[in-house]
């Protein structure tokens, strides 16, 4: 049999008694000389008991042990760790020549969102021959518009990807038209920012009658803004048969009809910038919003957590 006390244990087997070194040294109750910083590692009432078919041991105290190790470690209860702001999820829109492409490229690279084309994914979708971009594939072939059911639920799938979830999204040039933002809406997909490009008719209709394209690099120049380097790329440019100032403001008379329709489903988060600056400039005042939009969400957070 043995029996624990507060100083040492009595360990009693076959009748013989042996007292050993208590298993702790601060297991010791404190002498009446001990400093009141030690009486503070005392308190409160315990018990410990085990029993087995030929021993016994038990510890009775009104006093509860506490390392001086542990009694420096804080409430776990009382730890909050900092909730983690959301990402951010941006849409953008602009006109043919608005500069849009540009500025995703800018605000991606920033910010590390991922870079979502309705176009682009959907021929992507064709070329991996998923189901839905089969289904995309046969509208096509007979000249008719893909259904908006169909590229939401091509959109919607590729918003909720890991990487989508864990960086955010910048959705470009989607929804074009009303009825493209109704079934966006249904899928439960709302935006913290709709950026829209703004720039004067006459300026798009400059800059786009003087795009070039090199076949080679695919790169796009512009006659005045952005010429060629060398003369040899400037003899291979081509321009396409729509960047005309009649198909242009044809185009720029359907975009300001559809858009329009689209911002009225989210006037409470749209940004209207001048697209008219450069683009470092165009870029500052993106900037200067989506800075103010990440300080807000990390104020919000840290109140939560405090």
């Amino acid at each position: 049999m043995a029996a624990i006390s507060l100083c040492g244990v009595n360990l009693r087997i076959g009748g013989k008694s042996q007292q050993q070194p208590p298993p702790y040294a601060s297991a010791c109750p404190p002498s009446a000389s001990s400093s009141s910083k030690s009486n503070k590692l005392f308190s409160s009432s315990s018990q410990l008991s085990f029993a087995s078919s030929n021993s016994f041991i038990s510890f009775r105290s009104n006093q509860t042990l506490v390392s001086p190790r542990l009694a420096k470690i804080p409430n776990p209860a009382l730890v909050v760790a900092s909730a983690k702001p959301e990402p951010l999820k941006i849409m953008i829109s602009g006109a043919p020549a608005s500069g849009k492409g540009t500025q995703c490229e800018i605000i991606t690279k920033k910010y590390g969102l991922v870079h979502v084309a309705a176009g682009d994914l959907l021929r992507a979708e064709i070329a991996s021959g998923t189901e839905n971009g089969k289904q995309a594939k046969e509208y096509m072939e007979k000249g008719q518009l893909v259904p908006n059911e169909i590229v939401v639920m091509m959109v919607k799938e590729r918003l909720s990807k890991p990487d989508a979830q864990e960086k955010g999204w910048l959705l470009d040039g989607y929804p074009r038209s009303a009825s493209q933002a109704i079934a966006f809406g249904e899928v439960e997909f709302k935006p913290d920012l709709f950026i829209v490009l703004e720039v004067p008719e006459e300026i798009l209709v400059e800059r786009v009658i003087g795009r070039r394209l090199d076949p080679v690099t695919g790169r796009i120049y512009h006659l005045k803004y952005s010429p060629p380097e060398t003369e040899e790329i400037a003899v291979r440019l081509t321009h396409r048969f729509d960047d005309t100032e009649e198909k242009v403001k044809l185009r720029l008379r359907t975009h300001n009809q559809n858009v329009e329709a689209v911002l009225s489903m989210y006037e409470d988060v749209t940004l209207k910038v001048d697209g008219s600056a450069s683009k470092e400039e165009v870029f500052a005042q993106i900037d200067s919003a989506l800075t103010k939009l990440l300080e807000d969400r990390k104020a919000t957070s840290g109140s939560l957590a405090a």
